[in-house]
């Protein structure tokens, strides 16, 4: 979402192409938004209400569009009783689910979640698949960088396996789950098998 900017290759949002060297980042984290692994680099605001506030407010929306935003975003994610307390204070999983709800309220065409269950107990592991189970539910288009292979298998329409930065096999979670095709795909997958 132009947060970094890419070495080679181009980026399609819709089938439109956006330069390498100057995309229009205002289109890009309009469309896209980004879930970060750690939610601290993420979170910047004293209260969780403030926090989900932050995007929508900037896109310079009214203000009941914003509350509005704000009201779908909190309720979606179950943190109501959360509005009014300072977000670094709570637990990893309430963390990355205020962190979701932030970027839910700027109303993305995608979401990008970069490792979402790192760092969680398992408890709050559930949670946040649960969260994202229900928004794939819900039709929300999501590229997930994840170790969680199970949910991968069972949320995903696509699949692409990558070692060492290169693409090593993608398609169908059914077939590329169960017929790899490259070995280094059915070494990776022996071992999820195994744990």
């Amino acid at each position: 979402n132009g947060v970094l900017r890419p070495s080679a290759g181009d980026i399609y949002l819709d089938g439109e192409r956006l330069g390498s060297k100057n995309p229009d980042r205002s289109r890009l984290r309009r469309a896209v938004g980004l879930v970060f692994q750690d939610p601290d680099t993420q979170i910047i605001a004293g209260t969780v209400e403030a926090e989900v506030s932050f995007g929508p407010m900037n896109l310079r929306l009214p203000r009941e569009e914003v509350r509005r935003r704000v009201d779908d975003a909190v309720e979606n994610l179950q943190l109501e009783d959360f509005r009014t307390r300072p977000p670094h204070y709570l637990s990893g999983g309430e963390k990355k689910r205020v962190s979701i709800a932030d970027v839910l309220a700027m109303e993305p065409e995608v979401l990008l979640f970069d490792e979402p269950t790192s760092a969680l107990d398992p408890e709050m592991v559930g949670e946040v698949l649960d969260v994202m189970q229900s928004l794939a539910s819900d039709g929300m288009t999501m590229l997930v960088v994840t170790h969680e292979m199970a949910f991968a298998r069972d949320v995903s329409n696509h699949v692409v396996f990558m070692s060492e930065g290169v693409i090593c096999e993608e398609g169908d979670p059914g077939q590329v789950f169960s017929n790899p095709v490259q070995q280094r795909t059915k070494e990776f997958l022996a071992r999820f098998a195994k744990g």
